[in-house]
């Protein structure tokens, strides 16, 4: 047995690639290079990935808004794969096991844009049959986001309108499936005519065309003049106003996001002038504190997927070695669905 615990086979020799960052900038800093993995400690375990997400939090760590640790340092958030050896203190899993993982916070660094790693045991999430890896790699965070936000930061009931920003995009196509679970009635802004036929067949009622006009007037036309319950907001500095603006009184605006920047500082009192709005932020470790938190929220996360309620749809796959490309694509907003990176 190996010192550092129970392992399926000797590792093949050749160095495992990554892409790491050594500065922050554009998507030209990606650099796809070998990297040097050790042996899985105490508590670890360590994944060889066999399908890796991506997320626009990705961008905001290779830019610099997110700060790593150290430089250099692998990037990513959220992969899938099989468990190749175990260190010692393990039982949660066994070698061979396929399992998920999201990052985020102190508690699992990033580092998933690479073939292995190793990595702590505790908060990985073991997959079902019914769950492939690929499904996996593309919803783990983008699935257990929109659990929370519909389930905690705003429950979704029957009695819902709401307001999905994005509605295109990863979380927003789940939030509009799931949300429609629940009765409630679903409108989407998206920015293209090829983004609101995706996000029809998606979950959403209706769909709002950002550039066709004034949001939040066309939300308020779509409701009768009332306004909508919820707002989902994953955009922040672009679409805040208009996200305030669309809700009726009493509504609440959940933000989750800030793709376009960060909101910039806000008069609380305006909230009172506007009917008594709320704002809730809804981060994703403080939804993901412990290793229990996470599995029940995956299990429900499961349930939905596999009943066919909410589909999973992956239209963009890379390899490891075009995250590049992969980041150039994000960033110019021609992405829709999932976007997915194989080793």
């Amino acid at each position: 047995m190996s010192p550092f615990g129970r392992t399926a086979s000797i590792r093949n020799r050749r160095l495992p690639k990554a892409v790491r960052v050594h500065d922050y900038g554009g998507p030209e800093v990606l650099r796809y290079e070998d990297i040097d993995v050790a042996d899985p400690g105490f508590g670890e375990i360590l994944l060889r990935h066999t399908a890796i997400g991506l997320n626009y939090a990705d961008i905001h760590t290779r830019n610099g808004r997110y700060p790593l640790p150290h430089l250099p340092h692998v990037i990513g958030g959220e992969g899938c794969g099989v468990v190749e050896a175990l260190g010692h203190g393990i039982s949660n899993v066994e070698v061979g096991d396929r399992v998920a993982y999201s990052s985020g916070g102190h508690a699992l660094p990033r580092g998933s844009y690479c073939e292995k790693r190793t990595m702590k045991a505790d908060r990985l999430i073991k997959l079902p049959d019914n769950i492939t890896d690929e499904t996996a790699a593309a919803m783990i965070t983008k699935g257990l986001t929109a659990q929370y936000l519909i389930h905690d930061s705003h429950p979704v009931t029957e009695k819902d309108v709401i307001l999905v920003h994005s509605a295109a995009g990863g979380v927003g196509m789940i939030i509009s499936q799931w949300a429609q679970t629940f009765g409630a009635h679903v409108i989407g802004v998206v920015s293209s005519e090829e983004k609101a036929a995706f996000a029809a067949k998606h979950g959403c009622h209706n769909v709002i065309i950002s550039k066709s006009g004034d949001i939040a007037a066309q939300a308020k036309t779509l409701t009768g003049g009332e306004g909508v319950t919820a707002v989902f907001d994953a955009v922040g500095a672009d679409t805040f106003e208009a996200s305030l603006a669309a809700l009726r009184p009493l509504g609440r605006l959940v933000a989750y996001g800030s793709s376009s920047g960060p909101v910039p500082p806000f008069d609380i009192f305006r909230l009172n002038e506007m009917g008594a709005l709320s704002i809730t932020a809804g981060a994703f470790y403080w939804h993901m504190r412990t290793a229990d938190e996470i599995k029940a929220r995956a299990a429900k996360l499961f349930e939905i997927v596999a009943s066919g309620a909410v589909k999973i749809e992956i239209n963009q796959k890379f390899t490891l070695s075009e995250a590049s490309v992969a980041h150039r694509a994000m960033e110019s907003r021609s992405t829709f669905g999932m976007t997915i990176m194989t080793p």
